[in-house]
């Protein structure tokens, strides 16, 4: 399925500095990109980056002296999503996890998962099949934590989203990291652009490698889990954030949209007895 995607942003730059970018939509095997351009006005010395942290296009630009800045990004990209058929998976030992996949096990900034550890348990320990597990979280996450613009900062934690019971798309990503990272499930933060989502916006959700697979969940179920566009994956956001600001450089605007470039896009959502699930891998 094609989309087209788009990010605009603005800032001024009040002494030389650095801005590092993190708006390029991903090379995977699962993920081409068909036509994309990166404008930058004044033009500024830029360079792009491969970031060793997970999967990420960064975009560094040295900017020498006081002004504004406006950058615009548009790309098409052409996603070849897979739906993954997780009956009878079973919970894959750590000592058969692939090297790449162990520090997705680890309590990180965001995703405490050892301070998770037995709410974790006492809720979700009791499932064999890991799939169902991840399911039965992110749908608990759903139901008891409210979607509440605004509530939360750069600061809150998957701990302090389980005390206020209320966050935005990344917090309900972090939660359910840190659930699945407390079950021994490797979990990852997934960012991109979401076709559907209103207001257009950046979307982060997250991915447990379940079976061999890293399989998508969205505990907001704001957008079909086969209308995204990967921007990139990490531990949690620090890893995965869509800009790095070095020196005395102010965030101005933004405008972001995802739409079709093609016919016949029919909806994927996880429903009660799900037992697909699907991987941008």
């Amino acid at each position: 399925m094609k989309f087209k995607v788009q990010a605009e942003m603005t800032y001024t730059a009040n002494t030389a500095g650095t801005l590092i970018l993190n708006i390029h939509a991903l090379n995977t095997l699962s993920q081409s990109i068909l036509i994309e351009e990166l404008s930058i006005a004044p033009q500024i010395d830029h360079e792009e980056l491969k970031d060793i942290a997970g999967e990420n296009r960064l975009a560094r630009l040295q900017i020498n002296e006081p002004g504004n800045i406006a950058i615009s990004y548009h790309a098409t990209v052409d996603n070849h999503w897979q739906l993954v058929d997780m009956t009878g998976v079973k919970e894959t030992p750590v000592h058969q996890l692939p090297p790449e996949v162990l520090t997705y096990l680890h309590p990180s900034r965001y995703c405490q998962s050892d301070k998770l550890f037995r709410l974790a348990h006492n809720m979700f320990g009791d499932v064999d099949n890991p799939f169902v597990t991840v399911l039965n979280m992110a749908e608990w996450i759903y139901t008891n934590v409210q979607y509440l613009s605004g509530s939360t900062n750069s600061e809150t934690s998957a701990f302090d989203t389980v005390t206020e019971q209320a966050g935005v798309c990344r917090d309900f990503a972090h939660l359910g990291i840190a659930l699945c990272r407390a079950l021994t499930i490797p979990a990852r933060y997934f960012t991109g652009y979401a076709y559907k989502l209103y207001p257009a916006d950046f979307h982060a959700c997250f991915e447990a490698y379940i079976g061999g697979n890293w399989i998508l969940f969205d505990a907001t179920k704001l957008v079909p889990l086969n209308g995204m566009v990967k921007l990139a994956t990490g531990r949690d956001a620090a890893d995965a954030a869509l800009a790095n600001i070095f020196g005395e450089i102010n965030f101005n605007t933004m405008l972001v949209n995802c739409t079709l470039a093609d016919d016949g896009f029919v909806p994927f959502y996880y429903t009660q007895g799900s037992m697909q699930g699907i991987s941008y891998s």
